[in-house]
């Protein structure tokens, strides 16, 4: 796509990040040069897009990958194919491994056979182009009003002492943990350079003060777990709440979740939202229990080497 006047075409086909495109733009979260469709005529049959920091060269992820309804069974596959790989040639460097697959889809998914068959097709196309499924992950809202509970346990909170601090205790999270991101990374390095590149990848690049992140600790001055508050480009998020080890289920997941929303609530925000894997029960069912709203799920796909 080569300019604005083209945006309104790209639109021709549903999802929910349409409503976003324009400010990403603008923004450079999104470039034209990034966003690709197959056309017959005037009429949108497919279309992909990716997303990126503005400070950033290439895109971080691709988020929009569509095909017109009304083009059925194998050939709505081979055309998101097609376009796929035509498009990932020219936005993805040669020899870098392709940016993340990641889409937003309803919570009952899996009910409805139409959406079904529609994730289905996408996920096909992205295997044929060697993306791997990586996880699903259930995406949970909180809003103004919902009771944030007092602490029973006696916990306390203190601001993180340093960078580093943070990231000793992010490896130290790594340990058995059920994140499949987590997992993936230490496939190809240590905890230690995971927690690292997590650290530096995305939470040292969030705008919002840091003064909002806590270390969860014991009267003794142990920490028991951490929470990091936070904004995104578009909305208040948790983006990282995690105990540790040596205490995980002893209910901290509670009072650390109970806290971290607290300080956000505090900046009158519209909503505030979070995201845990599927088979993070233990994270997932906190979540519930403090009343926040699983509104959507996730899923993401990842291409190896």
């Amino acid at each position: 796509m080569s300019g604005h006047t083209e945006l309104e075409l790209f639109c021709q086909l549903p999802y929910v990040l349409n409503e976003e495109l324009r400010d990403d733009l603008e923004a450079g979260r999104r470039h034209f040069a990034w966003m690709w469709v197959a056309l017959r005529g005037d009429r949108v049959l497919a279309r992909v897009a990716w997303w990126g920091n503005p400070e950033e060269r290439v895109p971080q992820l691709l988020d929009v990958l569509d095909a017109d309804e009304s083009v059925t069974g194998i050939d709505r596959v081979e055309i998101m194919t097609e376009l796929l790989g035509v498009a990932m040639a020219e936005v993805v460097p040669a020899g870098s491994r392709p940016p993340e697959y990641s889409r937003f889809v309803p919570p009952d998914w899996r009910d409805h056979p139409t959406t079904a068959t529609g994730i289905a097709d996408r996920m096909a196309a992205l295997e044929r182009t060697g993306a791997r499924p990586l996880v699903e992950r259930l995406r949970f809202e909180w809003h103004p009003g919902t009771h944030i509970p007092a602490s029973t346990r006696g916990v306390t909170f203190r601001p993180p002492l340093d960078n580093e601090e943070i990231i000793d205790l992010m490896t130290l999270a790594l340990d058995e943990t059920l994140d499949a991101h987590s997992r993936h990374d230490m496939n190809r390095m240590s905890p230690r350079e995971a927690a690292v590149r997590h650290f530096e990848d995305e939470l040292a690049a969030y705008k919002s003060p840091r003064a909002w992140w806590r270390v969860a600790t014991r009267d003794d001055g142990e920490p028991v777990g951490f929470v990091i508050p936070a904004r995104n480009h578009y909305n208040a998020i948790i983006a990282y709440l995690a105990v540790l080890p040596a205490h995980r289920g002893n209910g901290y997941v509670n009072e650390i979740l109970a806290e971290g929303t607290d300080i956000l609530a505090r900046e009158d925000v519209p909503r505030i939202r979070a995201s845990t894997d599927l088979a993070n029960v233990p994270m997932a069912v906190a979540f519930q229990r403090a009343g926040w709203d699983n509104f959507e799920r996730t899923i993401n796909m990842t291409w190896q080497l």
